[in-house]
């Protein structure tokens, strides 16, 4: 892997895109729906594939589904995503009647591409590992673990940034939640 030179301008810039991680989580965990929705681009994918059990020696071609090719858990545009949310707006959203409660952890932020430089970057790409915890009623619990790489770009918004482009991948090969309602 061919590192970014590790200058004051990188450590910068990985510290404001974690804290725009952050942002988005508290966002996220705080409920603001349409204020998450305003973060993502209009042109976002938001893509989480499904892992599989390959045999030893066919991960890299076999173990993650492909993006337009197999089944995921979503490849969402922004449409799609407003519509979700939309939906456990509503109030009557069996899977979030009453709410979830969500806690999102995200760590390991690196910068893996900044353009045109780190310098004065307007796109990033950037990588990270994440937890995000479930409750649902008295009893139910649910774990999601995994791996993301973001794209961003500047914008001029509070937060600065707008998410283009989120792969997610879970560590999970089978989801024990009984629905999957909340944003990784």
């Amino acid at each position: 892997m061919n590192q970014l030179p590790r200058t004051s301008a990188f450590f910068a810039l990985q510290a404001e895109v974690a804290d725009v991680l952050s942002t988005e989580a508290h966002l996220l965990d705080d409920r603001q729906y349409n204020e998450w929705l305003d973060f993502l681009a209009e042109d976002i994918v938001y893509f989480v594939p499904m892992q599989r059990n390959v045999e030893v020696g066919t991960h890299a071609e076999r173990e993650t589904t492909r993006e337009g090719k197999d089944m995921h858990w979503f490849e969402d545009d922004k449409w799609t995503l407003t519509k979700r949310v939309e939906q456990i707006l509503t109030g009557v959203h069996w899977a979030e009647e009453p709410y979830s409660r969500v806690t999102h952890l995200t760590t390991n932020t690196q910068i893996v591409t900044a353009e045109p430089s780190v310098d004065d970057a307007t796109i990033v790409e950037a990588r990270s590992r994440f937890i995000v915890y479930q409750n649902r009623v008295e009893y139910e619990e649910y774990y999601f673990v995994g791996k993301r790489t973001d794209t961003l770009r500047r914008v001029d918004t509070e937060i600065g940034w707008e998410l283009v482009r989120r792969d997610v991948t879970l560590d999970q090969n089978v989801l024990l939640a009984k629905n999957l309602t909340v944003f990784l």
